[in-house]
C-alpha cells in the first residue's frame, strides 16, 4: 500500500546475549538500510507474563536500547520508540476487540503452548489472551507491511491479516464508495489509468496475482494521489472497500545459528548465555570451561567434533582453515581442548570489543539515549495519529 514499512519489537529483558546479536540485532541493522524501519520496545506485552512484578521493566528497557545502538541500529536510518510511550496503540487495541471473534484468538497456536510452558503463572487473564490483538494493532496502526518472523512467528502475521482484512470488509465501505474510486481511476492520467483497469479485471476475473502485484506497483509510483485516492484505489482493485489497515507479510528471517555454552540454544533460560557487555574475562572463563565431547576424557583421547558443543560455536565464529584444524586436531588428538576454544575466545572478544566500546559511551550519556528515544516516540505518534484518524472516521467516531 505504501513504500516498503518494517517494523519489529523486542519485549524488554535487560542486557541483551549474542543468540539477540545473531538471532535479530544483525538482521535490523541489514534491514534499516534497505527498508523504512521502525523498531519498538514491546513493554506492554511484557506485562502479559510479568504483570505481577513490573518494576524492573523500566530499567531493562533502557539497558536493552543500550544494547541496539551498541550493536548498531542507527537511529538516523530507523525509527526506534517505546510501545507504552504511544498510546494510540491501547486505542486501535481497543476498537479491534469490539470486531474479533474470540475463536479466532483462541486457536493462535502460541496461546495454548505458553500456558502449559509457564504454569507456575495465572495466565486465564484478558490481557494474555488478547496479546496477539495487542501484537496486530502494533503493526496495523504503522501500516507496516513487512514484519521479520521466523517460521514459528508466521501465524501471528496471519492473524493479523486476517484482522485488517475484517476490518477493511466491516469499515471501508464509505458513501460513493464506487464513484470516488473512478474519479480516482481518471487522476491516475490516461494511460495508467488503461493500465491499471486493465490489471484490476484481469485480477478479479482471472484470479491473477501477478496482475494485482503489478497493479499495486503501479500505484505505489505514482506520486499526484491524495492518500485517501491511494487507499481507495488499493481496495478498489480487489473488489472491496477503502483499505484503511494495510494487510502485512511476514519477512521471513533465518533461525538463529547461535548456540548456548552448552550446544542448546542461547537462553537466559538455560542458563548459557554470553552477554553482549560481558566483561572479557567472564567470556573467556566461560568458553574455557564448555563442556566438550565426553570421550575426551584426557588430552591424548581422540574425539569427535560433532558431538563437542565448541564445535558449535566454530561454526559460527571460524574460517574453514580453523576448522579444518579442528577437526583434524580433534580426531586424532593432535591438540587438546583448550587450545580447540582459543580461537572461538578470540573471535567473541574482537566481535563484542566495538560494541562494548559503544554501550559505554551510551551509557555514560543516559540524557543521549532518552533523547533518541524521545524524537523516536515522537515520529511513531504522528504516524499513529494519522491511522487512528482514518480508523474513528471510518468507525463513525470522528466527531468534529
Amino acid at each position: 500500500m505504501y513504500a516498503d514499512r518494517v517494523l519489529s519489537g523486542m519485549r524488554p529483558t535487560g542486557s541483551l546475549h549474542l543468540g539477540h546479536y545473531h538471532g535479530v540485532l544483525k538482521n535490523w541493522i541489514k534491514l534499516q538500510h534497505e527498508y523504512e524501519c521502525l523498531f519498538f520496545v514491546a513493554d506492554w506485552h511484557a506485562l502479559t507474563t510479568h504483570y505481577d512484578n513490573p518494576l524492573g521493566i523500566e530499567q531493562a528497557t533502557w539497558e536493552m536500547v543500550i544494547d541496539w545502538l551498541a550493536a548498531g541500529v542507527d537511529p538516523s536510518k530507523a525509527t526506534l520508540f517505546i510501545q507504552s510511550q504511544v498510546i494510540e496503540h491501547a486505542e486501535l487495541h481497543l476498537l479491534l476487540s469490539m470486531m474479533t471473534p474470540l475463536g479466532w484468538l483462541e486457536r493462535v497456536p502460541t496461546y495454548k503452548d505458553q500456558q502449559e510452558k509457564l504454569t507456575e503463572k495465572d495466565l486465564s487473564t484478558y490481557g494474555f489472551l488478547g496479546y496477539p490483538l495487542l501484537q496486530s494493532a502494533d503493526i496495523l496502526i504503522y501500516r507496516a507491511n513487512q514484519v521479520p518472523v521466523g517460521e514459528d512467528q508466521v501465524p501471528h502475521i496471519e492473524f493479523s491479516r486476517e484482522i485488517a482484512r475484517r476490518f477493511n470488509h466491516l469499515y471501508g465501505k464509505e458513501l460513493g464508495y464506487e464513484e470516488k474510486a473512478e474519479s480516482a481511476v481518471k487522476k491516475l492520467g490516461g494511460k495508467k489509468a488503461k493500465l491499471y483497469q486493465e490489471l484490476r479485471i484481469r485480477y478479479q476475473q482471472e484470479g491473477d496475482d501477478e496482475a494485482l502485484e503489478s497493479a499495486r506497483a503501479l500505484l505505489g509510483e505514482t506520486q499526484n494521489l491524495s492518500l485517501g485516492d491511494k487507499e481507495r484505489l488499493y481496495g478498489y482493485l480487489e473488489g472491496g472497500g477503502k483499505m484503511i489497515l494495510t494487510e502485512p507479510q511476514a519477512l521471513l528471517t533465518e533461525a538463529s545459528k547461535m548456540p548456548g555454552l552448552d550446544g542448546q540454544k542461547m537462553s537466559k533460560s538455560y542458563n548459557n548465555t554470553i552477554s553482549m557487555r560481558e566483561d572479557p574475562e567472564s567470556v573467556s572463563k566461560k568458553i574455557r570451561t564448555m563442556p566438550t565431547d565426553p570421550a575426551r576424557v584426557r588430552r591424548t583421547d581422540p574425539g569427535s567434533p560433532d558431538k563437542c558443543p565448541v564445535w558449535q560455536l566454530h561454526q559460527v565464529y571460524s574460517g574453514e582453515e580453523v576448522k579444518a584444524w579442528v577437526v583434524q586436531g580433534c580426531v586424532s588428538a593432535g591438540i587438546g581442548c583448550i587450545e580447540c576454544k582459543q580461537p572461538v575466545i578470540d573471535a567473541v572478544l574482537k566481535e563484542l570489543a566495538p560494541i562494548q566500546e559503544r554501550a559505554r559511551a551510551y551509557t555514560q550519556e543516559p540524557d543521549t539515549v532518552k533523547n533518541i528515544i524521545a524524537d523516536g516516540n515522537e515520529k511513531a505518534r504522528d504516524l499513529a495519529r494519522e491511522t487512528m484518524r482514518d480508523v474513528r472516521e471510518a468507525m463513525g467516531l470522528h466527531y468534529t
